[in-house]
């Protein structure tokens, strides 16, 4: 054990408790004590950023809502009316949103950041979601867009109709798990539209044969806002700030960023368990466990919002909290 590590043990184990009584707490402060390299990290601000754009793949009737919906959203968010503002308001978390190529052109507005790759995705039923050169560029970007700031975490959210479709090939392709233990209702699809999401999703994966490398399959498969998420997650990781990991898309993006750079999952904190039911076979996957389960399945970095109030009372803890010795308390006989 370096003395790093044997100092941050001392330093937890010695607090007025019992050993290990604050559990996973515990894990979390020694997670980004480690990743700030300082046994007084902070932990006072947070982003939330909102990737939206849309799907292709939604013309083909994988959704319950109709694709105009992403770009109402975004606008919903810029007014601050979603539940994703009302949870960053009430966690003191800064939003912000990013069209990665929601149709109907830029928003022109002050609250969206422009990024788009494009009118939205192809239909990877028919061919190619995105190209080599777009899934280049998503990265990139979000590479930048996570670098930026001087939060110490970042919360990452999504819309875009479809996009759970897109999820659940990509999840099958990086982890193998059966395509159809990852596909789920979504936006809320009856027992009829679940059968004819799972059969349009069986199609388009038998479209393509065995790829091997992370970027291929991303052309394939991939969303904007999913690519340009995974993006982020690298560069907030790189910059050493905790990556608060929020649900099922999430979820997916986290695989990607921890494919393409292995030390980012040394950054990501998970932050629920989606209702989405192949939710946990992703997170088994990346040996994950999070540390929320509240049946939320809406997205938009709203589970990565609930858990940062945790993340923040985690590392307050370890710089606050009294020793036994500090505090006169007895230490165990």
């Amino acid at each position: 054990m370096t003395d790093f590590e044997s100092d941050l043990a001392h330093k937890i184990d010695t607090k007025t408790k019992p050993l290990g009584a604050l559990g996973r707490i515990e894990t979390i402060a020694a997670k980004v004590a480690r990743l700030q390299k300082r046994l007084d990290p902070e932990m006072t601000r947070c982003r939330l950023v909102i990737f939206a754009a849309d799907h292709g793949i939604a013309d083909e009737g994988v959704s319950a809502f109709p694709a105009e919906v992403t770009r109402q959203m975004v606008l919903n968010f810029a007014s601050g009316g979603a539940a994703a503002n009302v949870f960053a308001r009430a966690g003191g978390l800064d939003l912000s949103v990013v069209n990665a190529g929601v149709r109907g052109g830029p928003f022109d507005l002050d609250g969206v950041v422009e990024a788009a790759l494009g009118d939205g995705t192809g239909s990877f039923l028919t061919g190619p979601a995105m190209t080599h050169e777009q899934v280049d560029t998503a990265l990139q970007k979000g590479r930048a867009m996570g670098a930026e700031g001087d939060a110490q975490a970042c919360a990452f959210g999504e819309m875009g109709i479809g996009n759970t479709s897109a999820a659940a090939v990509l999840a099958h392709r990086l982890s193998g798990a059966a395509l159809d233990d990852l596909i789920g209702r979504g936006t809320g699809l009856d027992d009829e539209g679940l059968l004819r999401k799972a059969e349009i999703l069986r199609r388009s994966n038998a479209r393509v044969g065995e790829i091997g490398s992370i970027p291929e399959i991303l052309a394939e498969f991939g969303g904007f806002e999913i690519v340009m998420m995974a993006g982020a997650m690298i560069g907030a990781a790189e910059a050493g700030r905790v990556v608060l990991v929020d649900g099922y898309i999430a979820s997916v993006a986290a695989m990607i960023a921890a494919g393409l750079a292995p030390a980012t999952r040394d950054a990501m904190i998970f932050a629920t368990l989606s209702a989405e039911p192949g939710h946990r076979l992703i997170l088994d996957a990346m040996a994950a466990e999070p540390l929320l389960e509240l049946d939320l399945r809406l997205g938009e970095g709203t589970g990565a919002a609930l858990a940062w109030p945790l993340v923040r009372a985690a590392v307050a803890m370890l710089n606050e909290m009294a020793s036994f010795e500090e505090a006169g308390v007895s230490d165990r006989a």
